[in-house]
């Protein structure tokens, strides 16, 4: 049996979508293949948000935002996209959940942490509690 794959989605693939794959891979190491991408991505992740993840014991400051695909698409089973709205390349396959947070692009560390705490809570809430 493989593990499914979680595609998480945001604009630039340097925020939101970023700080949704690191929780998921830091709550259920393992239990997913989780990946992430960005309708019109950013050059760099976000460093406030790769701050909040690195008090969480990850590093994801080397991760380097991309564009989503229509192959990403046809092969996640779960697609989140973390902002409303995205023009994406095709029609997700899978199961697909569209959440509303903030855009963090200029935000310190201390602005990240309740978002953290509120991608936290969904993802318990709606993936892993499925």
């Amino acid at each position: 049996m493989s593990t499914p794959t979680v595609l998480f989605l945001c604009q630039h693939n340097a925020g939101r979508s970023q700080l949704g794959a690191a929780l998921l891979e830091i709550l259920a190491p393992g239990d997913y293949t989780v990946t992430s991408a960005g309708t019109s991505p950013a050059e760099t992740v976000n460093p406030a948000i790769a701050a909040t993840i690195a008090e969480l014991g990850l590093d994801i400051t080397s991760r380097i935002p991309r564009a989503v695909t229509p192959e990403d698409l046809a092969t996640a089973d779960i697609v989140v996209a973390m902002k409303p709205g995205l023009s994406l390349p095709a029609a997700p396959a899978g199961r697909y959940l569209e959440w509303s947070f903030p855009d963090p692009t200029d935000w310190t560390p201390e602005n990240v942490r309740p978002l953290r705490d509120a991608v936290t809570a969904r993802l318990r809430d709606e993936i892993l509690a499925a």
